[in-house]
């Protein structure tokens, strides 16, 4: 029992421990900060001196029946809440802008470091699940920094004042006002912890809701073509009637603390007014210092009731910043180099180069590969499925490193270049091109942002793709619709090979660049790909054998393993898996 409540405490400490982290958001604000600080107390002392205020107008407005000194007394008071509007405007304008400038900081910062990180890192968390916490953590952060934690704070100054005003203006009654705070207290500790677990709770099962909902969209082709409609509107319903059940149950424990600490809070003031009213009576003290008192003790009473509301959103905002913190923390597997080494030409070499994906760390991708492409030659990979083409892909752009073996650029380690300079080196055109959603320009030039409009027009012609794009309605400004839905899978492919014409590599990945085109359109881009890859070290993933069949030379892979390297020619009497694969592919296009 005793482990369990250590723990508690251990994940309540770390909790708040993260929310310290933002002090490191804030300091470029600190002059923002202590202006609001400043804001803050002023506004907290005004607010204090109104109970003076009213205790003149008591004793001195009303109580002499003068109506001069009534409209002094009530002048006084207008006064203060003109000031306190003041403070209340500068510190609500401060700290609101504060908290919408950190979040946004903290929003950029994470975003910059997930970007950065390796792909396994995606393949083992949601994609929905990181926009959740850049959006709707950041979100209530924000709402946290600019607005609850402000009003905590306020109460704070303003109840431990009006303590102080209770002090002096009885003692007596203060400490029947102050024998409620454990009873207050009590409910706080009560609560607090189990309203902090549901909003943990909370959260997480709303970033899942998020997440489940951009898959089916993200898939909303599939998902009608085998009309499953209706069966993705139940699972969705039973996801968000989860979430809505552990909101229900955070909310109710809300509630009930809220209520508690009011009716602990409201108790001890019915005490104290019944004892004050008694001291009034008896004249003990005057009407105006009652009214005093019993504007303090409801300052204390709402101050309490106001930080243990609050309190349960500081602890949501704690869980969220934890999240967050968490993909601040993530570092890359791909380890930058101390000191950078630039390629020395185009060449290529794998040597020994054993890897496994971090979610299958059995079973071998590449097993001990050796390959090598002189400057200016053509390698082509060749295999059934899962042969490790696409891996040797993947480790030629570093998105993954070999547990064994190494892969060089030019005689250079690729671990002794930085990733950028490698990925300046190569272009690449995938078999499912990607498409953002911006205009034909933007795509074609993702590679090369400060292309100009004629460099753009000149790789499209290249890639055989301006005829198509003239075509559309805006031409080279026609936005593509989100993941380019507006374009046919060829008309894809001729942008995603315009984008790699305009990169003007020194090295070329082709996936099987032409796969997506018709006849007509696939013998015009083969020259255009000719043409690119002349001169340029070119690896090419091939899926069909005609389109390598001039390669430099042919790699045969099978699971994992090099069975086989040569021409065409050669490997057909050398390589009985070449030749299966030959005669079953020519088979079948004779046959077309």
């Amino acid at each position: 029992m005793s482990d369990t409540s250590s723990e508690k405490k251990q994940s309540s400490r770390a909790r708040l421990s993260s929310l310290l982290q933002l002090v490191h958001f804030m300091r470029p604000y600190s002059g923002t900060l202590v202006a609001a600080a400043v804001a803050l107390v002023f506004t907290a002392g005004v607010t204090l001196s109104i109970g003076q205020g009213l205790r003149i107008l008591i004793d001195q407005g009303l109580a002499s029946g003068s109506a001069e000194q009534l409209g002094d007394a009530v002048y006084v008071i207008m006064g203060l809440a003109v000031l306190m509007a003041i403070g209340t405007f500068t510190r609500f304008y401060l700290v609101s802008w504060l908290g919408e400038r950190v979040s946004a900081d903290i929003r950029e910062a994470v975003f910059a470091n997930v970007v950065a990180l390796q792909p396994s890192f995606f393949d083992e968390n949601r994609s929905g699940e990181i926009m959740s916490r850049l959006t709707t953590d950041t979100t209530l952060l924000q709402t946290i920094i600019g607005s609850s934690l402000s009003m905590a704070l306020r109460s704070l100054l303003t109840t431990v004042g009006a303590v102080v005003m209770l002090l002096v203006t009885s003692v007596k009654l203060t400490l029947i006002v102050l024998s409620a705070v454990p009873l207050v207290l009590l409910p706080v500790l009560l609560y607090g912890r189990r309203v902090r677990n549901l909003s943990n709770q909370s959260q997480d099962s709303i970033a899942h809701v998020g997440s489940y909902a951009g898959e089916i969209i993200q898939h909303i082709k599939t998902v009608q073509s085998y009309t499953r409609e209706d069966d993705e509107r139940r699972a969705f319903a039973a996801e968000s009637q989860r979430a809505f059940l552990i909101a229900r149950r955070r909310i109710r424990q809300r509630a009930l603390l809220v209520a508690a600490v009011i009716l602990m809070v409201f108790g001890g003031l019915s005490g104290m007014i019944w004892s004050g009213g008694n001291a009034v009576v008896s004249g003990a003290m005057t009407g105006g210092e009652l009214g005093a008192f019993m504007f303090y003790a409801f300052m204390v009473g709402m101050g309490f009731a106001t930080i243990s509301e609050v309190w349960g959103e500081i602890m949501r905002a704690a869980g969220a910043t934890d999240r967050l913190i968490q993909l601040l923390e993530e570092t890359s597997e791909i380890l930058e180099p101390a000191a950078e080494q630039e390629p020395q030409g185009a060449a290529l070499t794998l040597d020994q180069v054993s890897f496994s994906y971090p979610s299958r760390p059995r079973q071998r991708a590449l097993d001990a590969v050796s390959l090598d492409v002189p400057p200016g030659k053509s390698l082509a990979l060749v295999g059934p499925s899962g042969a490790g083409k696409s891996t040797v892909f993947e480790l030629l752009q570093r998105f993954y490193d070999p547990q064994a073996g190494a892969i060089y650029l030019g005689g250079v380690n690729l671990k002794d270049m930085t990733t950028r300079t490698l990925r300046e080196h190569l272009a690449v055109v995938p078999q499912a091109p990607a498409m953002f959603t911006a205009d034909v320009s933007y795509n074609i030039a993702y590679g090369k942002p400060e292309a100009s409009h004629d460099e753009i027009v000149a790789a499209a012609k290249a890639a055989h793709a301006h005829d198509f794009i003239m075509a559309l309605p805006e031409q080279y400004q026609s936005h593509l619709g989100e993941q380019g839905v507006r374009l046919s899978g060829g008309q894809k492919q001729r942008i995603a090979i315009a984008r790699a014409v305009l990169a003007d590599p020194d090295i070329l990945l082709l996936d099987e660049a032409t796969s997506a085109l018709d006849a007509e359109s696939e013998r015009h881009v083969q020259e255009a790909l000719e043409e690119l890859m002349h001169g340029r070290t070119t690896v090419t993933i091939a899926h069909r054998l005609s389109t390598i069949l001039q390669a430099d030379t042919i790699a045969v892979l099978d699971h994992g393993r090099l069975v086989a390297t040569g021409t065409h020619s050669s490997l057909l009497g050398s390589s009985p898996l070449y030749q299966r694969l030959a005669r079953l592919q020519f088979r079948e296009e004779d046959v077309a």
